[in-house]
């Protein structure tokens, strides 16, 4: 099949120019506005995201559609910032996720202790009698020690976890740690035998493969591939990486490491994982999908080591706005604000799509047109007017706030919407409150500012 990012109309016929681009179109087609005028969706936003552009994904190569994996309660507590949530914390967090439509988990370190164990043994129980179709995984070393938990666990639930092993390959590891080749390929051969002759299925990771050889990727993969390993894990640790090497990379590892080492591409998952080092972690997770990866990792708020991991939510908001995925996202703002208070990992207030400010203004201009569209009636249109993210789709609204860049229309939306009358005398005084502040007012000092002049009038 076909993922486009939106579905795409001509329009050259109108223009008489053939190059004229598309335009977007939602679903929704030709709508009735205020006064019973109709309009078309298509003409209101003219989107240069799609021209020239599509992301092709043939079914017939892939073992699935494109998935998600939550790294959130692995990697993301790897972060020095970050606290060990209770359990039933953690527990809550795995409800959100199964209700994201969110496909994997890693659940944690097995080989760190009985304490992480028994966290997975209970978020398993709890996955258990949900029925959850969220699939379990734990991240483990390649030694036969951080394994043998899984194989217990497994028999206890009834179901497969994914042994998610991991082996550094590049060569500014290797001169550290002192490896050879042959260390690393006899290191990776005892754990992954060991795995699946315990039917536990294996992801083989490399650590720093976005620094690693071409040769050596190849040789490492292949070995695990032929001994019985099904799905490989493609890591930027170190967030060294750009969208053109995450594209290089992993057309390399598609058509070159998977049929070398004798298997059919659609018989292999693909993961990326992806860290912010940089600053590029969803636009890598974004060429990651462009360019055929089947399960993308990531995090809540980019939690994790150093500069964080991929957001996983931003990848979410994206990926659901070019049209790749239709998870219902309405519940992702409550999941990111559970996260950050159990994580205790920061939310910036111009956090995109679910900081406080996302979809908060106070500007005269750009509040004006918002309103203009919430009296319409219009919730798509105040959506779309003035943000790139519509916020209803994540569970959000638009938001008017009061300040010194705020006009008139900006004071009597708000006064309207909190039950006070908006006459002239007390609209006036609020305008002149307003361009006093050296900040947007929150609602309390508003309230509290119409309460000294009713008092004093």
């Amino acid at each position: 099949m076909e993922l486009k990012s939106v579905f795409v109309e001509d329009f050259s016929l109108n223009s008489g120019n053939p190059q004229t681009p598309a335009r977007l179109f939602d679903g929704r087609g030709t709508r009735r506005a205020a006064g019973g005028s109709r309009m078309n969706e298509r003409e209101l936003i003219y989107d240069w995201n799609i021209i020239d552009y599509e992301i092709k994904r043939d079914s017939a190569n892939h073992p699935h559609d494109v998935w998600f994996d939550d790294e959130t309660l692995r990697d993301g507590l790897q972060s020095p910032s970050a606290r060990n949530p209770t359990i039933e914390q953690k527990i809550e967090l795995i409800d959100y996720m199964e209700r994201l439509g969110i496909q994997k988990v890693d659940l944690g370190l097995p080989g760190a202790g009985p304490f992480h164990v028994n966290h997975i043994d209970a978020m398993l129980t709890h996955m258990g009698e949900n029925g959850y179709e969220l699939r379990p995984g734990c991240a483990v070393r390649t030694v036969v020690g951080d394994i043998e938990p899984l194989v217990d666990l497994q028999a206890k639930h009834e179901r497969q976890i994914q042994a998610s092993a991991f082996l550094g390959t590049s060569p500014i590891r290797q001169f550290a740690e002192g490896w050879t080749m042959e260390r690393i390929l006899s290191t990776a051969e005892k754990a992954v035998t060991f795995a699946v002759d315990n039917d536990i299925p294996v992801m083989f990771v490399t650590e720093d493969t976005t620094r690693s050889k071409p040769e050596e990727i190849k040789e490492v993969y292949t070995r695990a591939i032929e001994l019985g390993a099904d799905r490989i894990c493609v890591c930027d640790t170190c967030g060294h990486v750009t969208p053109n090497g995450v594209r290089k990379l992993l057309t390399f590892i598609q058509d070159e490491v998977i049929p070398d080492a004798g298997v059919k591409r659609r018989d292999i998952e693909v993961n990326w994982h992806g860290h912010q080092d940089r600053g590029l972690g969803v636009a890598n997770n974004l060429a990651a999908v462009e360019v055929g990866a089947d399960v993308i990792h990531g995090t809540a708020l980019g939690v994790g080591e150093r500069a964080g991991n991929a957001p996983l939510d931003q990848t979410l908001v994206n990926l659901s706005l070019m049209g790749v995925i239709n998870n219902d996202l309405t519940a992702l703002n409550e999941y990111i604000r559970k996260a950050h208070e159990y994580v205790e990992v920061a939310l910036p207030r111009n956090y995109p799509v679910f900081g406080e400010d996302a979809f908060e203004t106070g500007t005269g201009v750009h509040a004006s047109a918002v309103i203009k569209a919430m009296k319409k009636g219009d919730h798509w249109l105040a959506d779309r007017v003035y943000s790139g993210v519509p916020a209803q789709d994540y569970g959000l609204q638009q938001i008017i706030r009061i300040g010194h860049m705020s006009g008139r229309s900006n004071i009597i939306w708000w006064l309207e919407q909190n039950g006070y009358e908006a006459d002239d005398d007390l609209v006036a005084h609020m305008f002149e409150v307003a361009k006093n502040q050296r900040r947007l007012m929150d609602d309390e000092e508003v309230h509290q500012a119409i309460a000294d002049y009713k008092q004093n009038n």
